[in-house]
């Protein structure tokens, strides 16, 4: 594919990015932060209920009682975190993954099948959204602010993202291993054999890989906990399903322009390249 075009596919890409994140900021906002809210005010009723410590009596000069310290204030109100916060996460993360999922869909373009442009850009949105979320949330699932020990997020962010990469890497090894199979057992057969391939040895590593036994603290609420989880998974949904829509029709308009350029024959009195 000329670099021009691929050009053209990462801009369009993005652009389809952008549109999509808006739309998955209007999910998070309506769906998503009505559990975030929640579990904010249950860890404020947990840490109302905690035992403090008494003042020591004899601190201070003059026999004075210590003061309580001072609570720190929020760097970023929780109004903005969930309005214009939200919206500029949402909106970089579409823009980010819809330029590199417009990479993965030049490349992928008549190396997966003879399927048209609007084809191929919804299987590569299916697919980023299997490999990158879907597979990945299995595991570990996603769960609302303050609810894990703090202790161990370091420890939980990178079991997730590394389950991110083996996640893309499977994928990636099921698309190779299917078409080397097909010319032997045909798209259908090697397709489904390349999917049950993943399918396993994904269930393997879900099995060797650590479980994160304290993401979630004891006593918060499970219907909330699911609550945010499907909030969490219909936001991804959406952005890849918009994104695979959107950029699927912006995507056949430029490859139709350049191939109506290139099969567009020559004006009468051009001279003939030789």
């Amino acid at each position: 594919m000329h670099a021009s075009t691929v050009r053209s596919l990462l801009v369009r890409g993005m652009l389809a990015g952008l549109i999509a994140g808006l739309l998955a900021f209007a999910v998070a906002y309506v769906v998503g932060e009505p559990p975030v809210d929640g579990a904010i005010a249950v860890e404020e009723a947990q840490a109302a209920q905690e035992p403090h410590p008494a003042p020591d009596a004899h601190a201070g000069h003059g026999g004075t009682a210590a003061e309580a310290p001072e609570e720190e204030e929020e760097a970023v109100s929780r109004p903005v975190q969930s309005t214009f916060g939200l919206a500029t996460g949402v909106l970089v993360y579409g823009v980010a993954l819809g330029g590199i999922a417009a990479l993965a869909f030049s490349f992928a373009l008549g190396r997966i099948g003879r399927f048209s442009p609007r084809a191929t850009a919804a299987l590569t949105a299916a697919a980023a959204f299997t490999t990158v979320y879907l597979v990945p949330f299995l595991k570990y699932p996603a769960t609302p602010p303050a609810v894990g020990n703090p202790d161990t997020i370091g420890k939980r962010t990178t079991l997730f993202f590394l389950m991110i990469l083996l996640s893309v890497l499977l994928g990636l090894a099921a698309v190779i291993a299917g078409r080397r199979l097909a010319p032997r057992l045909g798209n259908w057969n090697a397709t489904l054999a390349a999917a049950a391939g993943f399918v396993v040895v994904t269930g393997v590593a879900f099995v060797l890989l650590p479980a994160n036994d304290d993401a979630v603290k004891a006593g918060f609420p499970a219907a909330l906990l699911w609550e945010f989880r499907l909030a969490s998974l219909a936001v991804q949904a959406v952005l890849w399903a918009v994104f695979g829509v959107v950029f699927g029709v912006l995507a056949q308009k430029v490859l139709a322009a350049r191939t109506a350029g290139v099969d567009a024959p020559a004006p009468a009195g051009a001279p003939i390249p030789g």
